[in-house]
């Protein structure tokens, strides 16, 4: 107490007391004679005042006191490291044994049940019409009147069922007592394969409900079926906005699951015969191919005719790994190839399966599954000689599928293609519309699947890549497009209203500088409305006998597993500030890292879940943009090849969306995450990283609970105070909580009464990996009466109702008691009355404490009840440790232990300030040691306005004669910090600006003299905006011969058209398909994204438009974009404290070096004041904003000239002995027509519209 009121009376001398300063330099009459000595006082002055009016309010000796009980910890690592990895193995176990549940009984249901008929009034849950909580009745499609057909099919209504929101599940509307069925919009849900697949997968709802009361951390579960239902765990109203496009085949977790990874080579015919409708079919056939494809799989593309040329030119002679990026790089390059010439299919055969070979010898790409993709519209002959070369010669390693495309094709043409899939181990497929292509392209993926369900033994488990919870990552550039498409007619609606006002320079300029604002894709790193998560799967085989020759797989069960379960068990608390936990994958790509932005303007950015570890772990060694180091590669792989291991790196960081730099030296620690492709990885500053505070052991909350007469720990919350919102402390199962700090007064309650147990970590129960279920012999299936119960219903486990993490609650309960003195005003504890007039006079403060435990208190000055402006401080900042002033005030401690470091909020064109309600934030790191060891303990510090420091800041340096830094006067003045930004200014718009953008100059000196230092920081998670390419309106000139041959061409291929029509109804209704084989009656509709691309050029009106685009100004047409991945960089700085006082300590000298500089005692800011009578020289302005990396190749090409390391995933299981007796390997589609009508007038028409 003596302290604190000795500090506030010198603080008060101080205030009075500069007189000395003032009659040194009345004797001048010119402001040009300021002196060093006179901008050193001020410094001290400023920085003496601030300290002890900081020390004062924060209450700091007091927190020290509070920690003087606790105990001093070495951080070990290694075995960090490892404890974390066990529990996330323990984890996953839990998520494997319920996915093998529900694989164990699809099988054995579908066995018993697979041939059982439908019941024609069979109802199911239809995800798509459940009913919403707030519809009063669910929306059902029903025919109209003009549709009552006599052969109309009449289907019973789905099931109704209530749905509640369920905050376990997203705050989505479920109901946890059953499943319901999600169907395709491309598959029919009545055709019978569907429907009989839907009838008996509906016993595993037991199975889905046993799992998730045995596991309450069970997120979505689901069986996804081979003909493309999914049944998913709880049943929920499925939302499609604007359309449904979902299909389970085409995700992660069910691609990879269903067949082992593989190398493709996709050739597509481009010789003339492709045009038109052919050529539009064909690149949807190799869009759906890719859709297919995930980052264990390696592709190329490539297209025919007299020659063979990769899409992409860079991606020649070799295979790319099919990530988002590259994959999207293929499919722009496919509308740029044009039909031309014939086709050399020998040519492009041999250099698929001489490409292919390469890898198979050297072990490359996938090392397992080889597969050529071959899309045309006819071949000469079956090219035998080649495959017995390339391909029977070694045991046919490589499978080939064959795309027949056109309606109008040889029976010579289907004969040879559908020969040349057959006798490759691969599967024929004739296509003749767009609709059907999503159905028949994913045959080749049951093919691949063979061996998997001929040898039914292994279940190969399979963890995807981090990807987020919306239904298609295509979307992503369609909201793209609707976005702009909305920003069009809001600019077209706006210069029709007033075009003197949209067209004038200001209104441009304005809404040039929003455009900036919204291109900035760096603060996006809390978006709720997407779910980052990975996901566990595992194959569903048939296990009828094969003695139909078909090897059928069943499907995929899976479930989810969001990255938040993940992250609580990396428990932080134990890494301490500034360090953090990550987890790599096999590929090196990142699944888990703190900086990982995968969203910009809430939509996923193109290439999300492909960002590789050393693009985010910046590694301080000033080499350019993706010129790795040997040393970094080296440390990566061995990070891959999940080894045990620790290396300290120095490396580079940034903060505060991207506008603060440091340095430091961090120490890092790895391990496998066993039975896994992740590879977890903790990081630990060197310094105050190496130990932790830790209560003193006897400190048990549920001891001291029952030693006070049951009182609770929850006493020593009583107001103003938060936990942090992302730590697991205690987690509920059963009951739900408005916020953190209900739930977590709850526990303290049931911690005090008597009978508490602390919870053990949940393992996962006891599995039988031979159940009779799977055994063979002979090809029958043996399961016994009782086994085959046993696949019907789970055995019930114990439920936990609740977890909680002991030595976590164990430190907040600690903090919490010896900081509940906290929650006195500082008016209160002080002895001195005039305290609380000296508060008053500095305005509104809030004094706050965080401890390392996640624990914020914060007092403000004067109290007061109701604060309605905003948010109070720990509800704005309720994340302790990962706050950026905690971050920056542990970091400072090893400058100056003493210092405060200060901050506004950042001023930038992208995010503007409100400087007249701007808030100056000071922290103070507060450290515990015994001796020779210290570690930080909490951060305290004090936020007030920033008119009141800027006052203050005026009253200190404007207290002499001739008051050189008032307004009026000649010299400027500004507080920067030690990141050059401004704090203080007498021009108040430039708060929170950089001062390298208002006085370039002296900032340009500064760095020249080493006072600041540039970080050189590089965002490979950029996304840049590539104008669109779009094609020119105009028209060519009319004349009346080019009218009659358009009037001709009308007429000829209307004519075709009827006749095409009538012939094809006729025969498909009294006819077979063409190869007599079965073909299941999915397909319903296109998919959307084709709409635009199909829509018939007659209902387009051009010439209108063209008239109403000739009306719009240059003004008012947008450049339409696309977001593309990029890299960008930025220089940031860093004050250089190295012999920091000798590099300020200079004299001004007139112009030439017109400005002082000087460290503000106890602070991270500089006082810098400048002649204001000197010319400001032009020197350009010092950027801190990204800008664009220039390289000489796109980046999906820079990165594959440049591979990097990977490890192949473990299961590859790709041949069976069994394969060879399977004959079906191919379906058409057309009815048989008179071919030689059809290709007569088809021949007409061209010859007409030539």
């Amino acid at each position: 107490m003596c302290n604190r009121v000795g500090s506030f009376i010198l603080l008060l001398l101080l205030v009075f007391l500069d007189s000395r300063d003032c009659s040194a330099n009345a004797q001048h009459d010119s402001t040009s004679k300021l002196s060093l000595n006179t901008v050193q006082s001020w410094a001290v002055k400023l920085g003496t005042e601030l300290y002890h009016f900081g020390e004062f309010i924060t209450r700091k000796k007091e927190v020290q006191d509070s920690f003087k009980s606790a105990q001093i910890e070495s951080r070990d690592g290694e075995k960090l490291v490892q404890s974390m990895a066990d529990d996330i193995r323990a984890m996953m176990e839990l998520k494997i044994s319920a996915v093998k549940r529900i694989v164990e009984a699809a099988e054995n249901m579908a066995f018993d049940k697979q041939n059982e008929p439908v019941p024609e009034d069979y109802q199911f849950y239809n995800s798509k019409e459940m009913e919403e909580p707030y519809e009063e009745a669910a929306i059902r499609t029903t025919a109209e009147p003009e549709f009552n057909l006599e052969n109309w099919i009449v289907r019973p209504p789905t099931k109704s069922a209530h749905l509640q929101l369920n905050p376990h599940f997203s705050n989505i509307p479920v109901n946890i007592n059953f499943s319901s069925v999600h169907v395709p919009t491309n598959v029919y849900a009545w055709a019978p394969e569907v429907i009989k697949g839907i009838h008996w997968s509906e016993g595993l709802d037991t199975h889905f409900l046993n799992n998730y009361q045995s596991d309450p951390t069970l997120s979505w579960q689901y069986f996804g079926s081979s003909t493309g239902f999914m049944r998913h765990y709880p049943a929920m109203k499925w939302r499609a906005d604007p359309v449904d496009i979902y299909d389970c085949r085409t995700r992660a977790w069910y691609m990879e699951a269903a067949a082992s990874p593989k190398d493709v080579v996709i050739l597509v015919d481009r010789s003339g015969s492709m045009t038109g409708q052919r050529r539009d079919i064909a690149k949807h056939v190799v869009t759906n191919i890719l859709d297919t494809l995930g980052n264990n799989d390696f592709v190329n593309v490539m297209t025919f005719a007299d020659t063979v040329e990769e899409v992409v030119p860079c991606f020649e002679d070799s295979l790319v790994q099919a990530t988002l990026g590259n994959l999207r790089e293929i499919k722009l390059a496919l509308d740029n190839f044009e039909t031309m010439e014939i086709a050399n299919f020998s040519a492009a055969l041999t250099r698929a399966f001489e490409l292919l070979e390469i890898y198979r010898n050297n072990s490359g790409g996938a090392n397992c599954n080889q597969a050529i993709m071959l899309v045309t519209d006819g071949v000469p002959y079956n090219y035998k000689e080649l495959f017995e070369k390339y391909n029977w010669k070694y045991d046919t390693p490589v499978r080939v599928f064959t795309y027949l495309i056109g309606r109008e094709v040889k029976v010579a043409d289907v004969r040879e293609v559908k020969w040349m899939a057959c006798a490759n181990r691969g599967f024929y497929v004739h296509l003749s519309t767009l609709a059907e292509v999503r159905e028949r392209v994913l045959e080749h993926v049951n093919v691949l699947a063979r061996p998997l369900v001929l040898q039914r033994e292994k279940h190969p488990v399979v963890w995807t890549p981090v990807y987020a919870n919306i239904t298609d990552p295509k979307v992503a550039d369609y909201l793209w497009e609707q976005r702009e498409r909305a920003e069009q007619k809001e600019r077209f609606m706006s210069q029709r209203r007033d075009k003197v006002l949209f067209n004038s320079e200001q209104e441009q300029d304005r809404r040039w500088r929003i455009t900036q604002m919204k291109q900035g894709q760096y603060s996006e790193l809390g978006n709720s409305q997407y779910q980052l998560m990975t996901s566990v799967s595992m194959p569903v085989y048939d296990l009828r006998h094969n003695e139909m020759r078909i090897a059928k797989l069943l499907g995929v069960a899976g479930t989810d597993v969001p990255l938040s379960e993940i992250q609580a068990l990396m428990t932080p608390y134990k890494i301490g500030v500034n360090g953090y936990a990550f987890i790599v994958t096999n590929n090196g790509y990142i699944l888990i890292h703190p900086d990982l932005r995968p969203v910009f303007q809430q939509i996923l950015k193109p290439s999300y879940n492909s960002v590789d570890m050393i693009e985010v772990e910046l590694f301080d060694d000033d080499r350019t943009p993706r010129n790795f180091s040997m040393e970094l590669t080296a440390f990566r792989q061995e990070i891959i090849d999940q080894r045990t291991g620790n290396k300290v790196m120095n490396v580079k960081y940034h903060m505060e969306d991207m506008r603060r730099a440091s340095r430091s030296r961090k120490h890092y620690f790895w391990t496998g995450i066993a039975d896994s492709p992740f590879t977890l990885v903790i990081t630990i500053p060197e310094n105050y990283g190496r130990h932790r505070i830790t209560p003193p052991p006897t400190d048990d909350i549920h001891r001291l609970s029952l030693t006070s007469k049951n009182i609770s720990a929850r006493q020593y919350l009583s107001d103003k105070w938060s936990v942090h919102p992302d730590w697991l402390y205690c987690r509920h199962y059963e009951r739900t909580f408005s916020s953190p700090e209900e739930e977590l007064l709850y526990f303290l309650e049931r911690v005090a009464k008597p009978g508490w147990r602390w919870p053990a970590k949940p393992r996962p129960p006891e599995h039988h990996k031979n159940k009779p279920g799977h055994e063979k012999h002979n090809g029958e299936y043996k399961g016994t009466p009782e086994s085959r119960e046993r696949g019907k219903t789970s055995n019930a486990i114990p439920r936990n109702e609740y977890y909680c993490d002991h030595g976590l609650m164990q430190a907040l309960v600690y903090d919490a008691r010896n900081t509940a003195w906290f929650n006195k005003s500082i008016s209160e504890s002080a002895s001195d009355e005039k305290a609380g007039e000296f508060i008053q006079r500095f305005g509104y403060i809030v004094a706050f404490l965080a401890t390392h435990s996640g624990l914020t208190r914060w007092q403000t000055h004067p109290p007061r009840e109701h604060e309605t402006e905003k948010p109070e401080f720990g509800k704005q900042y309720p994340r302790a440790i990962d706050e950026v002033w905690y971050r920056r005030a542990v970091e400072h401690h090893y400058v100056d232990p003493l210092s405060y470091v200060y901050s506004v909020q950042l001023n930038t064109e992208k995010v503007p300030l409100n400087v007249s309600a701007a808030m100056v934030t000071a922290a103070h790191a507060v450290f515990h040691g015994d001796g020779h060891r210290k570690t930080p303990a909490a951060v305290v510090g004090f936020q007030f306005k920033h008119e009141r420091l800027r006052e203050w800041f005026d009253n200190i340096t404007c207290t002499c004669e001739h008051k050189p830094c008032d307004e009026t006067n000649d010299w400027d003045c500004y507080l920067v910090d030690n990141n050059g930004w401004i704090i203080v200014s007498k021009d108040t718009n430039q708060t929170g600006q950089f001062f390298g953008k208002i006085r370039p100059d002296i900032m340009t000196r500064l760095i020249e003299e080493d006072v600041y230092k540039p970080i050189h920081v590089v965002d490979y998670q950029a996304v840049c905006f590539r104008e669109k390419k779009t094609t020119n309106p105009a028209t060519m000139l009319i004349t009346p011969l080019e009218n009659l041959r358009l009037v001709m061409a009308w007429f000829i291929a209307t004519t075709f058209w009827v006749y095409n029509s009538i012939t094809i109804g006729l025969a498909q209704s009294s006819s077979d398909s063409y190869d007599e084989e079965y073909v299941t009656p999915t397909v319903a509709y296109q998919n959307y994204e084709n709409d635009e691309e199909t829509d018939d050029l007659s209902m387009s009106k051009p010439h209108t438009t063209r008239i109403v685009e000739r009306d719009f100004e240059k003004l008012v047409l947008i450049n339409r974009t696309r977001p593309t991945p990029c890299d960008r960089e930025m220089f940031l700085y860093q004050l250089d404290y190295k012999n920091l006082d000798e590099k300020l300590n200079k004299p001004s000298k007139a112009c030439e070096r017109p400005f002082y500089v000087q460290l503000v005692n106890y602070t991270n800011m500089l006082l810098v004041v400048v002649n204001g009578l000197c010319r400001v020289p032009d020197v350009p302005i010092i950027p801190v904003e990204a800008t664009e990396v220039q390289y000489n190749e796109s980046l999906p090409c820079l990165k594959h000239m440049h591979p990097l390391y990977r490890k192949q995933p473990v299961s590859c299981i790709r041949n069976h002995t069994e394969e060879s007796n399977i004959d079906m390997c191919g379906r058409g589609s057309l009815p048989p027509t008179k071919l030689w009508i059809v290709f007569g007038l088809l021949s007409t028409f061209r010859y007409i519209a030539m």
